[in-house]
């Protein structure tokens, strides 16, 4: 039986084909797929955030279409990335009533954490709204993209430490607030972050990098 684990809460808040698509020596196949095909900056924004978050501990991330894998080759380093409602900063209200929930949950099966995770962009927008209407609206989607790339750190860590523990502060914590969403800078702690650099995906990453 499927659950759901490791959702992250507000605060106040194989594949296999032919003509195979080769997997660059070291890095992590992540298969995207969105409800509604985010606006350019928002996504660029959201990847460039994902690598500043993971590189520092050797994770490097190919992003792959999910309908596009009948023609991806099998790997054991990658996840599964469903996002879920509206990624973009369209129609927004200040006045709406928000009901918080999770932004992104991680999944698992018989106590096994599986490579899928759910970021919900509808939770993020809504969360955010109010905020993002304070900035000038040219800022809006940089920051929304941000705040994207920061949750679904979030869940990648849950998969790669293959772990169900959150951290007491930093992008691991439970709970994030408007500020950890929308600040300059938000990254792991350093306890996360040796997590992530002993894991055994780290390892297997490094490994293949040197063969190449």
């Amino acid at each position: 039986m499927k659950a759901l684990i490791c959702s992250l809460l507000l605060a106040g808040l194989g594949f296999a084909g032919t003509d195979e698509i080769p997997q660059r020596a070291g890095s992590i196949a992540l298969y995207s797929g969105f409800a509604h095909e985010p606006p350019a900056v928002v996504r660029a924004v959201m990847e460039d955030e994902l690598e500043a978050i993971m590189g520092p501990m050797g994770f490097r991330f190919e992003w792959r279409n999910l309908d596009l894998t009948k023609k991806t080759s099998p790997t054991a380093e990658l996840a599964v990335i469903t996002f879920k409602g509206r990624c973009d900063v369209t129609a927004l209200n200040a006045h709406e009533r928000f009901n918080a929930g999770a932004l992104g949950w991680t999944h698992i099966s018989d106590g096994q954490i599986l490579p899928f995770a759910d970021v919900d962009c509808n939770e993020i927008r809504g969360f955010l709204q109010r905020t993002l209407l304070r900035l000038p609206a040219s800022q809006r989607e940089e920051a929304f993209g941000r705040a994207m790339g920061r949750v679904l750190a979030h869940e990648l860590y849950h998969i790669f430490a293959d772990t169900t523990r959150h951290g007491s502060c930093g992008v691991a914590k439970e709970s994030y607030t408007v500020d950890d969403l929308m600040s300059s800078t938000f990254r792991f702690e350093a306890r996360e972050s040796r997590e992530l650099r002993n894991s055994k995906v780290s390892v297997a990453l490094e490994s293949a990098a040197e063969r190449h």
